[in-house]
């Protein structure tokens, strides 16, 4: 069985531009700005903004919603080449414990992280609400998709993620055309996937496949036996190890696999779902400038043209490998991500649900127990 660690499998998609990611100037000097209540459109270059940092003191600690400790060390690794005298903190942990951590920080007053970028897209507008985000409008903010941005600039999504299924590559035109193949006989001990009551975007995965196809389909899935697994690279480290030929609930990309041999697929007529991933920066940060310099990084065009999976959050942003922006795919329901994250009832009792026909969740979380304050 060929071994393939999850560190190879998360760097391989981040690392597909991280060469290219540093870029002198973020906009031109004549951009049009966007107005809104105290803030407007930065203006200046990424080098004016590093200045800035720099004369901060070079700090600066981000809170990233992730399944491992190391998934996001190409993004630090590109942002340091280009700006070498911060020291970045970069703490990885599922966003569902990043948020209440910063909840807890917040309310004992020993808030640590300057940004968070978090799958959990509800805490956002009640961060907001609460007054706990800094308003601020990076440049190309006037560019974002109208639903990746906050209008007064609470908030911005750095970057598109979308998950699907996926297969051993090695079965061609064998392989299960779509979702709704997934429960034939011959996948029986052959699939994988990572818990839908793990990970809110994997539950709403399995939410719109079972809205398609019936709880039947669901019953079927679970008579296939498949391995659940904590953490979303799990489904692709199984089929790319060749442990799986299948896995569910993974990231990846249409324009080329994710990991050696791993096929990600879109079937066209049958869900998949995609999101942009929010960041903000909070109110009480330590290192305000150095967060901002990040912001205006992630969004520049150099940057989000070498998204891994082909997918910018900008509009004037062409997407590679021949794909339409993710908002032109209905089946990505990307609106409805947003919603469904918004009602928490709705999501619990889906979780609760899938736990009848798959079980409670087992195993520690992938980037395992960090505790009340990392990065302190």
């Amino acid at each position: 069985m060929t071994s393939l660690s999850r560190r190879r499998v998360l760097g391989a998609g981040a690392a597909i531009g991280a060469a290219a990611l540093g870029t002198s100037i973020v906009g031109s000097a004549g951009a049009a700005a966007v107005s809104g209540p105290g803030t407007r459109e930065e203006r200046r270059s990424l080098d004016e903004l590093y200045a800035d940092a720099r004369r901060e003191g070079g700090e600066l600690v981000i809170y990233a919603g992730g399944d491992t400790s190391d998934q996001q060390d190409a993004t630090k690794q590109a942002f340091l080449s280009r700006f070498p005298d911060i020291r970045l903190t970069m703490i990885v942990d599922y966003s569902k414990y990043h948020d209440v951590r910063v909840d807890n920080q917040l309310t004992t007053n020993t808030l640590v992280p300057d940004v968070v970028q978090l799958q959990t897209l509800q805490d956002f507008p009640r961060w907001k609400a609460m007054g706990a985000l800094l308003p601020y409008k990076p440049a190309g903010f006037s560019a974002l998709y109208p639903q990746f941005r906050d209008p007064d600039g609470a908030w911005v999504s750095i970057a598109v993620y979308a998950f699907s299924y996926m297969y051993d590559d090695t079965l061609g035109s064998t392989g299960p055309a779509t979702p709704q193949d997934l429960v034939d006989p011959r996948w029986q001990d052959a699939i994988a996937s990572s818990y839908p009551h793990d990970d809110d975007a994997v539950l709403y995965l399995y939410k719109l496949y079972t809205q398609a196809y019936g709880w039947d389909w669901v019953r079927r899935l679970a008579a296939r036996n498949p391995r659940f697994g904590r953490g979303t690279p799990t489904p692709i480290v199984a089929v790319a190890s060749k442990q799986k030929l299948v896995g569910i609930g993974g990231a990846g990309s249409l324009t080329g696999p994710i990991a050696p041999g791993v096929r990600w697929a879109v079937a066209d007529g049958h869900p998949f779902m995609a999101w942009g991933q929010r960041a903000a920066i909070l109110a009480r940060a330590k290192h305000p400038a150095a967060a901002k310099l990040y912001l205006n990084w992630q969004l520049s065009p150099a940057v989000q043209q070498t998204a891994f999976d082909g997918w910018s959050v900008r509009t004037d942003i062409t997407p590679v490998g021949g794909l339409k922006p993710i908002w032109e795919y209905p089946n990505a329901h990307l609106d409805g991500f947003p919603r469904f994250m918004a009602d928490r009832a709705d999501v619990e009792r889906w979780k609760q649900t899938f736990a009848l026909y798959f079980g409670e969740v087992q195993g520690p979380p992938s980037p395992g127990w960090l505790g009340p304050h990392p990065g302190q």
